[in-house]
């Protein structure tokens, strides 16, 4: 008799945990929409230690930002002013995932753009646990902890270089009403996250 590699089947019979499947590619359990997101902790580029949880009760934006792609950049432009007009009730986590990106970098670009404090993510720990691709990459959050969206910050595209849309904006506003968001997925758009081991 063959011995066959377990299968979702099993899960959902109670034979085994999800987690001993092997996933395939671009799969992952613990970033699925409507539930929890993964909790972490990052120091920041002072050393100082932020943890996701810390941040419950409020909407979080997670960004996997970096210092030298102009998409990120661009990003930093659009949604610094939205983080003022929603104050206290959103808060950012960006979080540096490139491997190639020094410290000293890091902080000179946040301190010119305004956009402290940056999560070091050095060894893309998080970028790995969160399947981050890109740099914009966002996760929302509502203020339980849940995941509402993931994907891009807005529409712009190789084809669409001016933004019709802002995926983020229409999701925290929504989630400022008690609603679900409209679109909850897109494609990530930007850089590369780069990966050095």
């Amino acid at each position: 008799m063959t011995k066959r590699s377990p299968h979702l089947w099993d899960c959902f019979v109670g034979k085994i945990s999800p987690r001993k499947i092997i996933k395939p590619f671009g799969y992952n359990f613990a970033m699925q929409l409507n539930q929890p997101a993964p909790n972490f902790t990052l120091s920041d580029l002072d050393g100082n230690p932020h943890t996701l949880t810390d941040y419950l009760g409020r909407i979080v934006i997670i960004n996997f930002w970096s210092a030298e792609c102009p998409h990120a950049a661009r990003v930093d432009l659009g949604l610094l002013p939205l983080l003022e007009e929603w104050s206290d009730k959103v808060h950012l986590l960006q979080i540096a995932s490139n491997g190639n990106e020094p410290l000293e970098m890091l902080k000179e670009v946040a301190d010119e753009r305004g956009v402290n404090p940056i999560l070091h993510d050095p060894k893309h720990k998080v970028a790995d646990l969160y399947e981050a691709t890109n740099t914009p990459h966002i996760f929302i959050l509502d203020a339980k902890g849940i995941l509402q969206y993931h994907g891009a910050y807005d529409d712009v595209a190789f084809r669409q270089r001016v933004a019709t849309r802002n995926y983020v904006q229409e999701t925290v506003e929504s989630l400022l009403k008690g609603s679900k968001p409209k679109v909850e997925s897109v494609p990530p758009f930007g850089c590369t996250i780069v990966r050095m081991d």
